[in-house]
This record gives structure tokens, C-alpha cells and sequence, in this order.
């Protein structure tokens, strides 16, 4: 299904499937008197939630990406992210500020399995891109959201034949950012620091957690739980959350830089996690997901580990990661696993 907002006439449109009546049911409520649209929480790092958006923050965010791209009126785009969620709402509504040609996909694993035509601008997961990397030679601009971008899919995306015109970047951003407020480049130049968008500055709070002053799209100062690396009043560099920070023994470690080293050598989905310990307070445990492997056992631990601490005392395998609905491994769900089964 294709929506041009250059020509827009609603009445005109025809939504037969399940996902494209629920971009209808968007578009309802955005064209509503009402000032405000519902958004729902992935769930991630705890209980979802639903609050409700103001339109023109909406639109201030839809400005920045679209500008930051250097998207215009008629561009193409292509929908393949769920509607309930900040990521795909942002997707019609930058495709409503700059008059877009938006194509509705039914969201799934492989989004871009029936693509032909070449598409200026697509958002996806991780793990959306990890079964389209046939296809990304399509997508002139493409965002990677929802969550971090591992090293194993890194390696993956440079291994295809791109041209310098294929731009990939990482978002940084959450719900109360209205999707993402920072972008970094993994094509054709990759690199190291997100930079903030025009009129967004980052610096740190006294845990040395990001915070964030986006006026345009939430007037108050956001204090996030993401323990990062502060270049400049816009570039930062994210090491990892702080409620996933084990303390094992008096030695703080961060998983989510332990998983990127793993996922160099390994294309399973790994997880390092701290469990209840006598004597350390927190063990350090490593979860792979997919079948027991004496390959990938090895593969771990031959890993060069900056510490010692970092190597796990135990490697798990289980058959699949429990996930949020957009695809996020559900590291609260996960512990609960390995606490029954300890």
C-alpha cells in the first residue's frame, strides 16, 4: 500500500489488512482535533506504559531527522515498524511533515523480501537488517533502532556491496525522545561517537548518566539510566545502562561492552549477566542463545578480556532469548529464566 502525503485524500485510501487499519486508526487520530496522539512503551527495562504525545513535539522531531537526512517533499519511505510504538508513529509523521510517498509493509523479519524499487529513507530493527542484508543496496538512508547494534551485524553490513550513496546509521533516542535524538554513521564511514541533533546537548548527571536537553521535543531535562562517554556538548560515546551494571566482587562491569567484544567472533545472541553470589556479591554469566556448542565455548573463552573479572565463571545456552515485542532481549525476563532453572 502506498500513501503519497504530497496528494493526500484519505477517503480515497483502501486499508484491508490488519497492520494497514492501524495505520488508519493513526492517521484518525492524528488529524483529530485533539492536540495530543497515545504511544506505548516497549516494555524493555520495565512494566509498558502508554502516555500521550503532544502533535508538535511530534513534528519538532520529525523536522530533525528529516533535515538532518536531507529528505524532500515526494522522497520515498517505507513503514515496517509496528504503529503502537514511538518508532513507527515517527516514521508516518516524518512522512506527513515532509510530504513523503509512504509504503506500508506489514512488519516482520524480512521487510524488504519482496522489495524492487530503490526506497530514499527506512527505519528497522537490528534484527529486521540482520534478514535484509541482500536488500540494503535498496535504501539510500536507513536508521537502525529499537535496539544497540551489535558488532557481529556491524561486521555484516561492511561485508555487502554498498555504494558511497547508502547511508546506515545507529539511533540513539528513547519514547520520551520521540524516537531518536543522535545518530551515528556505520556507512559508508563508520563512527565511534553519536552526535546529537541541532538544539540537543548532552552532559552527564553525578552517576555519569547521559542527560539530555532537547527543548524542541521535551522541555524538561531527561536523566537517562545510560552510562555513556561525553566528547563534546553534542557527541557521545554509550557504555552501557546502569541498572545492567554487575558488581561482581567490588569490580563494576559493564555487559553490554563484554557482548559487543563477543559479538566480533560469534553470530549468536549473547547476554552477560549477574547472578546472586555468596562471596561476590554478583557472579558474572555468560547466555548464548542456540544450541549447545563446544565451538562457540571455546570462542568465549579465548575472548581477550581486558580484566579478569570479565571472564564469566559460567556459559548458558538456551534455545531463545525471551524478547519484547519490538525485538529488545528482555534482560528482566532473561534473569527470571535463570533463576528458576539455577
Amino acid at each position: 500500500m502506498l500513501i503519497d502525503f504530497n496528494n493526500l485524500n484519505i477517503n480515497q485510501l483502501s486499508f484491508n489488512t490488519g497492520f494497514e487499519k492501524k495505520v488508519e486508526a493513526f492517521l484518525e487520530e492524528w488529524y483529530s482535533a485533539g492536540n495530543t496522539v497515545k504511544v506505548q512503551t516497549s516494555g524493555s527495562t520495565g512494566t509498558p506504559k502508554i502516555f500521550e504525545i503532544e502533535k508538535n513535539k511530534m513534528i519538532n522531531s520529525a523536522v530533525m531527522t528529516c533535515n538532518f537526512l536531507d529528505l524532500k517533499k515526494e522522497d520515498t519511505a517505507l513503514l515496517c515498524l509496528p504503529v503502537e510504538y514511538i518508532s513507527g508513529k515517527m516514521m508516518i509523521v516524518r512522512s506527513i511533515e515532509r510530504k513523503l510517498r509512504l509504503f506500508i509493509s506489514e512488519p516482520s523479519l524480512r521487510p524488504l523480501e519482496n522489495l524492487k524499487d530503490e526506497i530514499d529513507f527506512c527505519a528497522m530493527t537490528p534484527l529486521q537488517v540482520e534478514n535484509s542484508l541482500d536488500k540494503l543496496y535498496l535504501i539510500k538512508n536507513l536508521i537502525i533502532g529499537g535496539a544497540a547494534v551489535s558488532e557481529s551485524l556491524k561486521n555484516k553490513i561492511h561485508q555487502v556491496k554498498l555504494s558511497t550513496s547508502n547511508h546506515i546509521f545507529e539511533t540513539y533516542g528513547m519514547s520520551e525522545t520521540l524516537s531518536h535524538i543522535a545518530l551515528k554513521q556505520l556507512m559508508p564511514e563508520p563512527e565511534e561517537y553519536f552526535t546529537a541533533f541541532e538544539n540537543v546537548s548532552v552532559s552527564l548527571d553525578e552517576r555519569d548518566c547521559l542527560k539530555i536537553f532537547a527543548p524542541n521535543v521535551n522541555a524538561e531535562v531527561l536523566h537517562t539510566n545510560d552510562l555513556v562517554e561525553i566528547k563534546n556538548n553534542n557527541q557521545f560515546r554509550f557504555l552501557g545502562r546502569i541498572d545492567n551494571v554487575i558488581n561482581s566482587g567490588g569490580a563494576k562491569i559493564f555487559p553490554e561492552e563484554l557482548e559487543a567484544l563477543a559479538k566480533r567472533e560469534i553470530s549468536n545472541e549473547v547476554v552477560f549477566v549477574g547472578v546472586k553470589d555468596e562471596s561476590l556479591g554478583q557472579k558474572l554469566l555468560v547466555v548464548i542463545e542456540g544450541s549447545e556448542s563446544e565451538s562457540v565455548r571455546k570462542i568465549i573463552s579465548e575472548l581477550p578480556f581486558e580484566k579478569k573479572f570479565h571472564r564469566p565463571k559460567e556459559i548458558i545456552f538456551i534455545n531463545e532469548m525471551p524478547r519484547t515485542p519490538n525485538g529488545k532481549v528482555n534482560r528482566i525476563e532473561l534473569h527470571k529464566i535463570i533463576n528458576e532453572n539455577s
